[in-house]
Order: C-alpha cells, then sequence, then structure tokens
C-alpha cells in the first residue's frame, strides 16, 4: 500500500492553534459505516450517539513537563525534550544545540545534570542524568505543544484532559480533550460508562511516514497498560453485547494489543503495533478520535477502521465545512 495515498491538502487556517474556551463546543462529524452517512452535530451531543451498556475507554495518561533548558560546559544554550523514561535515571530525549555527542554533560538549574551516554540517529539522544528527574519536573520543566502549534498555550492544564493522572507523556491523548463532567453525565444518563486505561504518547505520533509503502514502516513503540480490572469489565461488555467505543487512537491501540482472540487480558509494558488497512480490528467497535495529520500512522488506524476512501470523504466534507483540524481541534466519531 502506497503511502501516498493517506496524503490531503489542508488549508494552514484550518490548524487549531488554541484550544475552544468550553472544551465540549466542539464539532462533532459522526460517521456512521453501516449507513455509510454523515453527520455534522456538537462533541456536547455525543450521548445521542451512544446506548445503554456502552463502554468509553478513555486514556488516563498524563503529559509531563518535558520541555527542559540547560547549558553546555562551554555556555550555549540547550534544550532537551524528554521522550521516554528508559531505567531510574536514564531518558530517550531529543536534544536541541550543536557538537551535543556522547560524553557530553548538561547542566540544568540546581544541580541536575545530564549526560550523554549515547547518540541516535537526528537529534535523538540516551542521558543519564545524575538524580531522578520526576521530583524537579513540575519545577524546571515547560509543557511540550505539538509543532504545528505556534501560539503559546495561556494555561497547560488545557493540554491536559480531565481523566489524566499518571505521568509519562510527551503529548496529550487529544480525542478525550472534549470531555467535561456535563459531558460525562450525560453519558451515564444514557446507561454509558467509563473505563480507563493508560498509554503514555510519544512524540513519534506526530511524524509522518516517510517509506514508499506503508508495510516498510517501523511502527515506534509507547508504553501502556490495561489492568486486571479493566481488562475484567472489557470483557464484560463484550460478552453481554455492548459496544467498546475507544476514546482516541491511543485507547484504540492499547485495547488491541491487549486483545487475543477477542478477549482482552491485562497488559503492562510496550506495545509496537501498526495499525493499517487490511487489519482485522478485535475489540474496537467505534472510535472517537480527532482529525489527524497526512500520511501519519494515525490517519492509517482510522483508515482502517471505516476504509481509506470513506475517511478521505469524511475530511474532505471537514474541510470544506471549515473544521478545526489536529490536537486542539474538532472530533469525529466512527460508528
Amino acid at each position: 500500500m502506497k503511502t501516498d495515498a493517506f496524503d490531503y491538502d489542508l488549508p494552514q487556517e484550518l490548524i487549531a492553534q488554541r484550544p475552544l474556551q468550553i472544551r465540549h463546543e466542539s464539532r462533532l462529524l459522526v460517521y456512521n459505516r453501516k449507513t455509510d452517512t454523515i453527520t455534522h452535530t456538537w462533541f456536547r451531543k455525543i450521548s445521542d450517539y451512544v446506548s445503554l451498556g456502552d463502554l468509553l475507554v478513555v486514556n488516563k495518561t498524563r503529559v509531563i513537563p518535558a520541555r527542559i533548558f540547560g547549558k553546555k560546559t562551554t555556555g550555549g544554550k540547550v534544550e532537551v525534550l524528554l521522550l521516554k523514561n528508559l531505567h531510574e535515571k536514564v531518558w530517550e530525549v531529543l536534544v536541541g544545540g550543536k557538537r551535543l555527542g556522547e560524553g557530553k554533560i548538561i547542566h540544568f538549574p540546581g544541580d541536575l545534570q545530564g549526560k550523554i551516554i549515547e547518540q541516535k540517529s537526528g537529534s535523538k539522544r540516551i542521558i543519564e542524568f545524575n538524580q531522578p528527574l520526576e521530583e524537579r519536573l513540575n519545577e524546571i520543566g515547560h509543557t511540550p505543544i505539538p509543532p504545528y502549534i505556534h501560539e503559546e498555550l495561556e494555561d497547560p492544564e488545557r493540554y491536559q484532559t480531565i481523566f489524566a493522572c499518571i505521568p509519562g507523556s510527551a503529548a496529550a491523548p487529544t480525542a478525550g480533550l472534549h470531555f467535561t463532567e456535563f459531558v460525562i453525565e450525560d453519558l451515564k444518563k444514557k446507561g454509558a460508562s467509563i473505563e480507563e486505561i493508560t498509554l503514555h504518547v510519544g512524540l513519534d505520533t506526530f511524524a509522518p511516514v516517510t517509506e514508499t509503502r506503508v508495510e516498510d514502516h517501523r511502527i515506534h513503540s509507547e508504553w501502556c497498560e490495561v489492568t486486571e480490572s479493566a481488562a475484567e469489565r472489557i470483557n464484560q461488555t463484550i460478552k453481554q453485547g455492548t459496544r467498546i467505543i475507544a476514546v482516541g487512537t491511543t485507547s484504540a491501540r492499547t485495547l488491541e494489543t491487549a486483545a487475543k482472540s477477542g478477549v482482552v487480558q491485562a497488559f503492562r509494558g510496550d506495545t509496537h503495533l501498526f495499525i493499517y488497512p487490511g487489519y482485522k480490528f478485535k475489540v474496537v467497535d467505534s472510535l472517537l478520535t480527532n482529525f489527524h495529520l497526512p500520511k501519519s500512522s494515525l490517519l492509517m488506524m482510522v483508515s482502517a477502521f471505516a476504509g481509506l476512501e470513506n475517511i478521505m470523504r469524511c475530511y474532505r466534507e471537514a474541510i470544506k465545512r471549515k473544521y478545526r483540524f489536529y490536537s486542539f481541534g474538532d472530533a469525529m466519531l466512527i460508528l
């Protein structure tokens, strides 16, 4: 399958640069696979599309203040973006600065230091810090924002979902950003409920697939967890014949990783699952998601769920009607 099939033209003005004042006032495009119809509505009305017994699975990861600024021994400025905690004080990072090879020391506020112990491709490095970072990040770290957002975020909490409680992500699971207590109460009134899983989102989620053939792409790994209790509740929902609604591609990836022959098992560890057209979903019945970047693995996942031609038709309709795209943009519900 050609990667170019997942390309599309998006006017720059449709890339949302800031969150809406009220989260649930975003628009919602609903695509029904059975009837092949598109409906335009508002996220606050999402309960119109759930039924008694449906289970919405949300990602409770929290974005960490992963941008930290330091200096080289020579005094030059360095920006470090934390990607993944590998082991205790060891992190995979992106570094911004010249001549930052293996063995170089970076000095951060206070007595925090980091030594580059491995130079990877591009600006990726492995850094070993002289103390655990978790205790210092709230003091010296800054919330990372996606590369296509060019405005400063006034309130960092607007890049957190209301479910966020387990620190570890470099980016938000954006489908969850639309939820408010109002929406949750409305869903409960319809007899739907919510279950939480965890996937720590990496920055590679924004990277386009560069290989000519989709099948040649090596997907990035992300750490995720489905607890015993969550697996039990999800399987009970499957057994009773009601729907599993994945809130976001992160939840979908986690659920499908934990699924074995249509049954979800408790899981904790890295997922390397690459979902693209041809993949057969085992657990997810409906998918709530934002609008994704061209040629991204996330666009490939939603195309696997609804069909590439159908998704491209939905995207053309969204562009025509001037939906807001990407992290702070509008939402899409695939039934």
